[in-house]
Order: C-alpha cells, then sequence, then structure tokens
C-alpha cells in the first residue's frame, strides 16, 4: 500500500475511473477515492463510460463523474478501481492503457495484475473498502460526502451484510461512517426503496423470462433490447433481478442474460453469474474470459440469444 500512496502523493493530476454499468461499490469506490483526492489538493478527473444509476444519484459529488474523455490525456497517473481487467471500463481501455502510471485497486480473485502498481486485495468485503483503507493512511479526513459513498459501496457490494464476502471490516467501516454523518436510513431509502414504473414493467418480464435447467439447478433469466425499448428502462434497470432467480429452491447457479444490440445476428451479451455458496462462478466466468468472485462474477460475449443459452444450460450438468 505504501507504494500506491507514494505514487498517488507525487501525482499531479489523476485520471479515476471503474466499470461500465457500474453497482454501488464501483461508484462508491470512485467518488470517495475522487473527493478524498482532491482534498489533498491533486486534480481528478471523475470518469465512468456508463450513466450513473438513478438510484446511486444522491451520492454527494456523483455530478463530479464524467461519461466522456477529455480532449487530450491530461493525467500523469490513472486509477482504476473495482476492475478485474482494464477492459471493464469500457472504451477507454486503449487511451488509458498508454497513461504513464496505472494504479490498479481491486477486491475481485480472478484481477490479472494489471497496471505498473497494485492494491488487491480479495479479502476485502469491497473495493470501497480498501479505499477506505487507503484514506485513512492517507490521513485523510472522511467528511460526511466521502463517507456516504463508502458506506454506499460497503452496504450494497455486502447485499446489505447478507453475502458471504460480509466480513468483521464492513460492520466497523460503516459504525464509523455513521459517526461521520451518514443516516443509514437515507441510504437505503435511496438505494432500495423506489423504483420507477419502468423498472417494475422490466421485472415483470424478466421474471416470465426464468427457465429452469432439466435438473433444477440452474435458472437462467434474460433481459432482451426489446424489452428495454418497451419499458423505457436501461440497463441500469437491471440491477438485483438476478437475485430471484438465484433464490430459488434447489438452484446453486443462476445466470442472467442482458443483451445490447450489435448487428441483425450476432449480439453482444452480458452473463451474470451467482451461486448459492456451493459453486465458484469465478472460475465459470473465467473460462469465459471474464472473472468475478466465488458467489458473483460476470463476463461478456458475443453469440447468437439461441446459442448462448444452449451454451449457459450446459453449465448446469456439471453441478
Amino acid at each position: 500500500m505504501n507504494t500506491v500512496i507514494d505514487r498517488l502523493i507525487k501525482s499531479r493530476t489523476l485520471f479515476v475511473a471503474t466499470h461500465i454499468n457500474p453497482d454501488g461499490d464501483a461508484i462508491g469506490s470512485l467518488i470517495s477515492l475522487g473527493l478524498g483526492l482532491q482534498q489533498y489538493g491533486k486534480r481528478v478527473y471523475f470518469y465512468n463510460e456508463s450513466p450513473i444509476p438513478a438510484v446511486y444519484r444522491f451520492l454527494p459529488g456523483v455530478e463530479l463523474v464524467k461519461q466522456t474523455l477529455p480532449p487530450k490525456r491530461e493525467w500523469d497517473t490513472a486509477v482504476i478501481l473495482d476492475c478485474g481487467d482494464m477492459e471493464r471500463i469500457g472504451e477507454a481501455a486503449d487511451q488509458v492503457h498508454r497513461s504513464p502510471q496505472i494504479i490498479n485497486i481491486d477486491h475481485h480473485v480472478t484481477n490479472t495484475g494489471f497496471g505498473h502498481y497494485r492494491l488487491v486485495d480479495p479479502t476485502a468485503c469491497s473495493s470501497t473498502e480498501i479505499v477506505y483503507r487507503l484514506l485513512k493512511q492517507m490521513h485523510i479526513d472522511i467528511d460526511e460526502a466521502i463517507a456516504t459513498s463508502i458506506y454506499t459501496g460497503i452496504l450494497t457490494d455486502t447485499g446489505s451484510f447478507r453475502f458471504a464476502n460480509t466480513n468483521s471490516a464492513a460492520y466497523v467501516i460503516c459504525a464509523e461512517m455513521v459517526q461521520c454523518g451518514v443516516d443509514p436510513y437515507t441510504v437505503a431509502q435511496h438505494v432500495y426503496g423506489t423504483y420507477s414504473l419502468g423498472r417494475i414493467k422490466l421485472l415483470n418480464m424478466a421474471l416470465d423470462s426464468i427457465e429452469i435447467s432439466p435438473n433444477g439447478k440452474l435458472s437462467l433469466m434474460t433481459v432482451t433490447h426489446d424489452m428495454f425499448a418497451e419499458t423505457d428502462t436501461n440497463p441500469e434497470d437491471v440491477d438485483g433481478m438476478i437475485n430471484y432467480a438465484k433464490r430459488i429452491e434447489d438452484v446453486r447457479v443462476a445466470a442472467l442474460i442482458m443483451e445490447n444490440a450489435n448487428g441483425a445476428d450476432q449480439k453482444r451479451f452480458h452473463v451474470s453469474l451467482r451461486s448459492d455458496g456451493t459453486v465458484d462462478v469465478a472460475e465459470i466466468a473465467a473460462s469465459f474470459g471474464g472473472g468475478g468472485h466465488f458467489n458473483a462474477a460476470g463476463f461478456g460475449v458475443e453469440s447468437s440469444l439461441k446459442d448462448l443459452k444452449k451454451t449457459i444450460n450446459a453449465i448446469a450438468e456439471n453441478l
């Protein structure tokens, strides 16, 4: 960690980014680190290729996150958060690869080890936990704005302290963030309490799409481009839907196929995987070029929907 801190201190301008279709941990780690570095006197460019999901737009500082790159590379250090590999940040990856210095901060066990400096800890409950430790060691004051992002990142990535990655640090850090001014009720209301009508309609369609493998051990949910169009929703609205498929009795692995149109026959899909705790879905995702955690992982693939469903259903035979 000291090497990473030394690099951050020596940097003047930093490009801080996280993965496309960001979740709470991605956004929480991005904003908390960025605000902390600004407090330290650094120039920070906050970046995410995707629009910020509506449920996280309450976070202080979220307006600083840009969806476009600056006209030319102006940073001396790029910090990539919560990404198992560089390509997860999207189309900006090629340009960011050419950064003079790249810092990789992550908690995924499948992290490829990219970058010049790495702070990767698979035992951490979230990337936000690692950012918290970093800010503390840099003696940066964790004000209410930073605390809100840290709390939100840990809360969401542990599934409100329900997932297997929940560790003692998750409770200790969140308790400290409450002391820093975070209101747990307010955060929960934003993250879990409000849905658009379109999202409810999309959920209904997604539930209707669920298929169960012949042996009952794998559930498959599908969200297509047409479903987004019909309900006037976006990929951000899919967040958390896979958990319905995971909770089906006797299911060991749940898969959610999300389509992004990419041509008439071959389309680009993102596949999310969730385990009941008995199957390493990170290993499954890695076989398709993806990654993640033991209980939660994913990968991208170009295929027809029919062929992709056949491929995923074949996984059930070995469960």
